[in-house]
């Protein structure tokens, strides 16, 4: 702060860029292995505006039907078309794409210019991890480009906490953008965009939220690069490594704690991001007060973030969590669940 001030208070082209921003940049782009990287100030305007930078008439966006507001957002103001596929539905993906490249642009019929299909790493208010590989062999045999928004898989998924190409050894070249977040594993704020050269030097011309937003905070920009070197562990330490270990482990014990418990729960292994539904929304705001009674904090989510009736409670699991933690929230979780009569699912056995 004594010697960048708090905020940069410029748009990056004019007065607005700094060294720590730079290094940043090219800190994460080596992190998710790419060749080049740019970082935004704010998390919701890397995806509303770097959309609209790629995409415009004659584009065909093909977008997963539960991907987040700031893509839907991005996706509507670039002008392209876009047609959603069924949720992590490979087979549903690829009879659109089949059927979009046969019937061409509507009315005039021609070949669209460009196809790009946007998926998540982790689903936010699921939980579950996108079926890459699938998904990697359907963009190489229709030719098209793919988008995926890593903001809770990045620095959460994989041994490495290098996100779903980690996980499921997916090359990073075969994903033609990553987008990621600073604001969940990283602690800070803000966003990037990482891909090939000529790709982030256009969209540093033409972006809006380059050129017309204020450069990112020197401080937060400081707050990611040492986490991020913590993970990567350019630390001097293994302190991230066992920080990802942890951080799989507490999911996992967290997740198989509500399942055992007979809670209708959503997400996949590994995945720190752990729905718990509820249902009925006149029972959101009776665990959210019920829980901060017993001294724990928790998000509930509801219309209009989710279907009216598919109100859940969302977990959000953290390496900082001890076993304690997690064995005493599950304890007042499944008391408030019997008041409530939240417990849907099956009450499962022990997990090998």
């Amino acid at each position: 702060m004594k010697k960048y001030s708090f905020a940069t208070g410029s748009p990056r082209a004019e007065a607005g860029n700094y060294d720590i921003i730079v290094e940043l940049e090219t800190t994460i782009a080596r992190f998710v292995g790419k060749p080049a990287a740019m970082v935004f100030g704010m998390g919701f305007a890397t995806n509303s505006t770097t959309i609209p930078a790629l995409c415009g008439k004659g584009t065909l966006i093909i977008s997963d039907t539960l991907n987040h507001n700031s893509i839907v957002n991005g996706s509507r103001a670039s002008g392209a078309v876009v047609r959603v596929f069924r949720h992590n539905d490979p087979n549903d993906l690829e009879k659109l794409l089949r059927d979009s490249i046969v019937e061409g642009q509507p009315r005039t019929r021609r070949p669209w210019k460009k196809i790009i299909i946007i998926v998540e790493g982790i689903y936010s208010m699921e939980g579950e991890i996108c079926r890459l590989p699938e998904i990697v062999e359907l963009k190489k045999k229709y030719r098209a480009y793919l988008y995926v928004d890593e903001a809770h898989s990045i620095g959460a998924l994989g041994k490495n906490g290098r996100g779903v190409c980690e996980h499921w050894g997916v090359d990073p070249n075969d994903i033609d953008i990553l987008m990621g977040t600073f604001t969940k594993a990283f602690g800070s704020v803000g966003g990037y965009i990482s891909a090939e050269k000529h790709i982030i030097d256009f969209l540093k011309s033409s972006a809006y939220g380059q050129i017309y937003a204020t450069g990112m905070s020197p401080p937060c920009a400081q707050q990611a690069l040492a986490a991020l070197k913590v993970i990567m562990g350019e630390d001097g330490t293994d302190e991230g490594r066992k920080r990802i270990e942890r951080l799989h482990d507490n999911s996992n014990f967290f997740r198989k704690g509500l399942k055992k418990m007979g809670f209708h729960v959503f997400g996949d292994r590994d995945s720190p991001v752990v729905p718990m539904m509820m249902y009925h929304p006149a029972k959101l705001p009776g665990l959210s007060r019920a829980m901060l009674a017993r001294g724990i904090a928790v998000v509930i989510v509801g219309f209009p973030v989710t279907p009216l009736l598919l109100s859940r409670v969302r977990f959000c699991i953290s390496s900082g969590h001890t076993r304690e933690d997690m064995e005493y929230a599950l304890k007042q979780i499944d008391e408030v669940g019997d008041i409530l009569l939240l417990k849907y699912g099956i009450k499962q056995k022990d997990e090998k």
